[in-house]
């Protein structure tokens, strides 16, 4: 069989190339970075995550998701192989450290001999027209090859909203208020305390956040933007808000299965934080990403019990749409 070519560098195109080299067949790799960046890119590694740290869950007996990760891992995914050596402490969740993650799919890649990895920009008239193609290069794909898929396709163009949640350094967090503790105790062997750190809110603190979050100033839509629906696995928070009051409280605000190790109350309302990498010097603030202007969000989630002193290593995002 004569080898593959495969077009992106990301989770699907690595993982592609690596069950091709378990096959014993032969394939070139192509990844654009770091001759041609992107706008979420940090990294020129392959398999960068840009956008959450976690894979969902990884119960394999109670979830869709967690049965696919098993079923991955028994096809000697190298995706899952990478994910279970960053793993994180996220209770039932599969989170990984961004940067450990991304260097051990590299490293896998760059020692398979049956991968040849090609640095540089990769488009369909650049091949035969008889070429075996893979075309893995998602949402963040070059301009040529993006006008090349739009006559391939049919489609003037094709999109997705993408989210990102603000990181928080794990020592600005006030744990005279916040706790360590997995929803319902169900904690990883990672971390028997508790795989996430978890802010309260009384309900006139809960209210007070809810006016303050539907208040704020959002990012304008580019005029493109206007007619996308949202993602409702990935809605920001404002959004969500708007629905209804109680909306966060029933999705990433909910108190249930958690209890307060510095009251006897049960918790209106939890802002939970989940770890972002390896030394635990930075947490993610789970579901929380959002439209609101950057100038805003420190002052609006500092009003959070156990954030008044935040420091953030990032601030959130969410509807960055990119086109391909």
């Amino acid at each position: 069989m004569r080898h593959i070519h495969i077009i992106g560098g990301g989770l699907a195109g690595c993982e592609a190339a690596w069950q091709l080299a378990r096959r014993n067949v032969e394939c070139i790799l192509y990844e654009m970075r770091p001759q041609i960046m992107t706008e979420a890119h940090v990294t020129s590694n392959l398999a960068e995550l840009v956008c959450s740290n976690s894979f969902r869950s990884d119960d394999s007996t109670a979830n869709a998701v967690g049965v696919l990760h098993e079923e991955m891992r028994r096809c000697d995914s190298l995706i899952m192989k990478a994910a279970d050596t960053a793993r994180l402490p996220a209770g039932s969740a599969l989170a990984v450290d961004r940067h450990l993650f991304s260097e051990s799919v590299e490293e896998a890649i760059t020692e398979e001999k049956l991968i040849n990895l090609e640095r540089k920009e990769m488009t369909l008239s650049q091949l035969s027209a008889d070429a075996n193609v893979i075309i893995a290069t998602g949402p963040l794909t070059s301009s040529r090859l993006s006008d090349e898929i739009a006559i391939l396709s049919g489609r003037e163009s094709l999109a997705f909203f993408d989210a990102i949640a603000p990181v928080v350094y794990t020592e600005s967090i006030d744990f005279s208020k916040a706790w360590y503790q997995s929803r319902y105790d169900k904690n990883t062997e990672l971390n028997s305390s508790g795989d996430y750190i978890n802010c309260p809110l009384n309900k006139k603190e809960y209210d007070d956040f809810i006016d303050d979050l539907t208040s704020q100033e959002t990012i304008e839509f580019k005029s493109w933007e206007k007619e996308t629906p949202y993602f409702e696995g990935c809605m920001p928070i404002e959004e969500m808000a708007r629905r209804g009051r109680e909306t966060l409280r029933f999705g990433p605000m909910k108190p249930v299965g958690l209890t307060n190790p510095h009251t006897d109350e049960q918790p209106h309302a939890v802002v939970q934080l989940r770890q972002d990498n390896q030394a635990a010097s930075l947490y993610n603030m789970v579901g929380f990403q959002t439209k609101t202007r950057h100038s805003n969000q420190k002052q609006l989630f500092r009003r959070i019990p156990g954030l008044e002193n935040a420091e953030f290593a990032k601030l959130g995002g969410a509807a960055q749409k990119y086109i391909y």
